[in-house]
């Protein structure tokens, strides 16, 4: 599978303050990608520099084999963006919001309805933006980075302070457009999010990436104590090696009807990079 976001020692600085440092990733075309780290870590200054709303101080980086320094109105028709920075007019309704861009991109009216649809807002097409709630208004932003159909789509913190349905509304979203091909590049801090979602991840502390890799493979590998963890029906909790010496055991509590619950010992994404930073993502 061919890279579709490729970057080379991306370095980037404002004045004496160094905000990147040395970023080396390939991320494949179809891949959800996971850029994880705290507020202030840098993530979304990457993004910047891959979009083109600013010049890395150092490095290479490229989109589809185009250097981002060199991004034109071809290029970015097939990108799609959710940032911080919404960008919806209050005034007109969800419909009229995204008219606008069918004419920025010279696409069909005709995506309109299909896009709300897909996000869930049609009924509310005639509703003006500044009676949205906050998750609807998070769900009009993506159908406004989905009108053109873009084949890679950056997403900054998409469900940042949604309440969980709404989250999991836009997952299942973001789902279906991996499923097309689309090719995905997502910031957050939510360390179940990125599990959840994400073919690979780069944990981000202080401008430099510290782990990479898939998460559910970066977790195994600090999973140091590799046990076996048993709730018991009492409120005990045993621990036990995860080899053939405890398999009695556990065939024993299983007949007994006693386990409460079964879990392994490995850590999480968060644990992970307390482990790697000393800090946490709060």
């Amino acid at each position: 599978m061919e890279n579709c976001i490729e970057m080379q020692n991306i370095s980037k600085d404002f004045g004496d303050k160094v905000v990147l440092k040395d970023i080396n990733l390939n991320i494949k075309r179809g891949e959800i990608f996971g850029l994880l780290g705290p507020s202030g870590a840098g993530k979304t200054t990457l993004i910047k520099i891959l979009t083109r709303q600013l010049k890395q101080s150092d490095g290479i980086a490229t989109l589809m084999g185009i250097d981002t320094r060199e991004l034109d109105q071809n290029t970015y028709s097939n990108l799609g963006m959710v940032l911080d920075n919404v960008g919806l007019y209050e005034r007109l309704s969800c419909y009229d919001n995204l008219n606008l861009f069918t004419k920025i991109y010279n696409i069909s009216k005709d995506r309109i309805e299909s896009v709300l649809a897909k996000v869930g807002l049609l009924e509310d097409k005639k509703t003006t933006v500044m009676k949205l709630s906050k998750g609807m208004k998070q769900r009009l932003v993506l159908a406004r980075a989905l009108i053109n159909e873009p084949k890679i789509l950056f997403l900054d913190e998409p469900t940042s302070g949604l309440d969980p349905s709404t989250a999991s509304e836009i997952h299942n979203l973001i789902v279906s457009e991996r499923e097309k091909g689309t090719t995905i590049f997502l910031t957050t801090h939510n360390m179940e999010e990125a599990t959840k979602l994400c073919n690979n991840v780069a944990l981000l502390h202080e401008g430099k990436i510290v782990e990479y890799g898939n998460p559910k493979e970066i977790c195994r590998k600090y999973n140091y104590q590799n046990k076996i963890k048993i709730l018991l029906h009492t409120g005990e909790t045993v621990k036990l090696e995860n080899d053939e010496t405890s398999i009695e055991l556990i065939s024993n509590y299983l007949k007994s009807h006693i386990i409460e619950t079964i879990h392994s010992t490995e850590p999480n994404l968060e644990t992970v990079f307390i482990e790697l930073t000393g800090r946490s993502f709060s």
